[in-house]
């Protein structure tokens, strides 16, 4: 069976109409995924400090580390999404943890702005202007691959499932 996009639930974070919720409320129903988020995001930032000491770079070079953190961690995300979305629906602390949290602090496209910055103002600028548009290209089709390899992987344990 072929992985459907458009088969995705809507997300569950986001309501169709704005809630009457203040912000007391909002804090106060959501303050136990903060430490959630923290620990999930500490995680994700040490992951990518390593790879940024196994691929270091000059501001005259590419940053591989960077590419590598943004673009794997767009590919999770996408995975994550497809699993959260619709198998892992119920539980509260799998998306702040590993999304927010640990991918959110594991790609770092603030960086990768950095980076691009070094690269124009070291003379680079067509590598600069490369590394801009192919990081966005490759993270948005790993995202799209993450998504759909997810679908798949779902739609085959239910075909399993029902085989049974």
């Amino acid at each position: 069976m072929e992985a459907d996009l458009h088969r995705l639930p809507l997300d569950s974070d986001v309501t169709a109409a704005p809630s009457a919720a203040t912000l007391r409320e909002l804090v106060a129903d959501n303050a136990d995924l903060l430490p959630v988020i923290a620990v999930g995001g500490a995680l994700g930032s040490l992951a990518r400090w390593g790879l940024s000491e196994a691929f270091p770079h000059g501001p005259d070079e590419l940053a591989w580390g960077t590419v590598i953190a943004n673009v794997a961690g767009s590919l999770l995300l996408g995975l994550l999404m497809a699993f959260v979305l619709d198998v892992w629906s119920e539980r509260r602390y799998v998306r702040p943890f590993l999304g927010v949290g640990v991918l959110g602090g594991f790609t770092t496209f603030s960086t990768y702005e950095l980076d691009a910055r070094g690269l124009f103002a070291t003379g680079r600028p067509g590598l600069a202007l490369a590394y801009l548009g192919g990081s966005v290209l490759a993270a948005l089709l790993a995202v799209l691959i993450g998504v759909v390899a997810g679908r798949a992987a779902i739609d085959r344990r239910r075909d399993r499932e029902l085989t049974r």
